[in-house]
């Protein structure tokens, strides 16, 4: 099966930004990391918030590697948040970066985010990838955290996305839906299920978005020109989610991180 094409990235007319967003769990490119430039590759994304990013001996350079591979450049993040993890495309301006630790339940990983504010076409944007905790309670929490820190940024567009951990009928992935698009939900495009990657079963990554940006497609590129069946298998245990989404101009939206 061939999906019908996601919009391309460009710069509207009216000065609208058509970005390619990609949320990956690499479990820590302990797969085949050529499978895994591939299909990133192949998506063509404009951002890539990673998930489980290398974090221990020599994890710069494994995530310098990547980056060199998918023709994209590290924004922040990796071993500093704990494993979240952000690329970008030159067409991104880099404002700010922070990563940020959550904190730590004993007997528990830690977990952190990676957050920036970059300008594409002039437009500022939020970005922030999370892996939230297997631990409900804590999950939980975190969530209420992720909310707050995009509350914080200042931008009145964002976008976060990660491994949730959670099934969308689950009390975070819920919680993270009623304040954001749930952008496969929205306008779902490709394959739902997100994990494990030889038999997905669940959705539990994500892409989310706040209310004045569009959804134009979003979902597992399952069947997307370059994208092969053998890659996703092998690149790591998660399958990608890819959005293509439509941020206003500059100064046409409106300021918070809520949908409507």
């Amino acid at each position: 099966m061939v999906l019908t094409p996601l919009p391309d990235s460009r710069t509207e007319p009216d000065g609208s930004a058509v970005i390619r967003v990609l949320s990956y769990n690499v479990r820590s490119m302990r797969d085949d990391c050529e499978a895994l430039a591939r299909v990133i590759s192949a998506c063509a994304p404009d951002l890539v918030l990673v998930q489980e990013a290398p974090r221990f001996f020599r994890w710069r350079k494994r995530a310098a590697w990547l980056a060199a591979h998918t023709d994209l450049v590290v924004l922040s993040g990796g071993a500093t948040a704990a494993g979240p993890l952000l690329l970008c495309s030159l067409r991104a301006t880099v404002e700010r970066t922070e990563d940020v630790l959550l904190p730590l339940t004993p007997g528990l990983h830690r977990r952190g985010f990676a957050t920036s504010v970059v300008r594409i076409a002039g437009t500022r944007i939020g970005l922030l990838s999370f892996h939230l905790s297997l631990q409900r309670d804590e999950r939980l929490a975190q969530t209420e955290l992720l909310l707050e820190r995009l509350d914080a940024m200042g931008v009145e567009h964002a976008v976060a996305a990660g491994d949730l951990n959670d099934v969308p009928t689950g009390a975070a992935f819920r919680r993270l839906a009623g304040r954001l698009q749930d952008c496969w939900a929205v306008r779902p495009w490709g394959a739902e299920n997100t994990f494990s990657a030889d038999r997905p079963r669940r959705r539990i990554d994500a892409v989310f978005a706040t209310g004045g940006i569009e959804v134009l497609g979003c979902g597992v590129p399952a069947g997307l020109p370059g994208v092969t069946d053998a890659d996703l298998r092998t690149a790591t245990d998660h399958l990608p989610v890819l959005a293509a989404l439509r941020v206003p101009a500059a100064g046409s939206g409106r300021r918070g991180a809520s949908a409507p």
